[in-house]
């Protein structure tokens, strides 16, 4: 059972898609060749998106070995890969935006997307980078467009030290870029206040999981 989900009043008067990037990306620097840009409600519509996905998106639960047994993941999951359509054209206006603006500097396009649901605040997923692949070894990019109600997104010095806190939520973007899959990690936490649901998009490139 999810929570209630209650839009934003700004999303009804925005423009259906992706907003402009340039000039109006926030980047901050971190330590060790990382980097975080974030674009506040980035996407026209997202609430309406969001509700699509909800619908429309065969969303899956998964287990998984942890601490000597097998576990519930506490989200839903749906991956995308690089030769599937993505499941509402508004997330196909999404990347091609991304892929204009970063392919440059990213030297490729994104090519998957994987879409996590957390159904209310016992939903998390924990400490992490995107290690598996060729994000273990080389510079890459985690485009995340966050959906629905606002999640707090966690950073942090991979191995810890003090965390930086963004609340995502209605369309709003983060792209971690540089270093920073393997030497920062990031959490979405558990909250213990009610929360509504949350759909998180990742946009990947090729052969980064």
């Amino acid at each position: 059972m999810t929570g209630v989900f209650q839009g934003s009043l700004l999303d009804w008067c925005e423009e259906t898609g992706p907003g402009p990037l340039e000039g109006t990306v926030h980047r901050a620097e971190l330590a060790h060749g990382a980097w975080v840009d974030v674009r506040p409600g980035w996407l026209g519509g997202a609430d309406e998106l969001f509700g699509r996905l909800m619908r429309n998106v065969p969303w899956r639960a998964e287990r998984r070995w942890m601490y000597d047994r097998v576990v519930d993941v506490p989200r839903l999951v749906k991956f995308y890969g690089e030769d599937e359509a993505l499941p509402d054209p508004l997330l196909e206006e999404a990347i091609d935006a991304l892929n204009a603006y970063y392919s440059r500097e990213l030297g490729e396009p994104f090519r998957t997307a994987g879409l996590c649901l957390y159904r209310d605040g016992r939903d998390s997923v924990a400490w992490h980078g995107d290690t598996i692949g060729r994000g273990s070894t080389e510079d890459t990019m985690v485009a995340i467009l966050s959906l629905g109600a606002p999640r707090a997104l966690l950073l942090r010095p991979r191995g810890g030290g003090h965390a930086r806190r963004h609340e995502l939520g209605h369309g709003d973007l983060l792209v971690m870029g540089g270093t920073c899959q393997r030497t920062w990690e990031h959490a979405v936490p558990k909250c213990a206040k009610v929360l509504g649901p949350r759909i998180s998009v990742q946009f990947r490139p090729s052969g980064v999981r």
